[in-house]
């Protein structure tokens, strides 16, 4: 009953957050999978480890297949760029059984994430839209990105 409730509460909060809040969203859970990849690694739970580290490769997969190129000119490459290098940086996760690679990759990612949060709680401020507008373009998927 009670992680009914949870799992309720945790859709709802997805279902009603805006662009900008999911954004910053997926970039706490990739780091939260990391420091549970990195946890296992130390542990030696090879399962745990790789479940983690997958979804952690899976948000970041999905950061960087909805940049939008065109309209996130000089930032989109480098972000494009620089999700390129934190994948391949956690194939050593699981291919060394390393935590190393792990703790690497949320130090890249937790400067985004806090200017995610920062651009959301902007937002929520009433400080205008302008994160909103072009961090996601809901109909297509894209745009994600581009104003970190």
């Amino acid at each position: 009953m009670k992680n009914k409730a949870s799992n309720t509460y945790k859709m709802q909060r997805i279902m009603t957050a805006s662009g900008t809040k999911l954004v910053a969203m997926l970039y706490d859970k990739a780091i939260v999978s990391l420091n549970e990849a990195a946890q296992a690694a130390e542990a030696n739970n090879v399962e745990a480890r790789w479940n983690a580290n997958l979804r952690a490769q899976e948000i970041l997969m999905h950061l960087a297949s909805t940049l939008d190129h065109e309209g996130g000119g000089d930032i989109a490459k480098n972000l494009d760029q620089l999700y390129r290098f934190m994948l391949n940086r956690l194939l050593w996760v699981d291919l060394n059984n390393d935590p190393a690679p792990a703790r690497e990759v949320i130090g890249l990612l937790e400067p985004l994430r806090q200017s995610w949060h920062e651009l959301a709680g902007q937002n929520v401020a009433g400080q205008g839209d302008v994160g909103e507008a072009q961090a996601s373009d809901s109909a297509s998927g894209k745009g994600f990105a581009v104003s970190a």
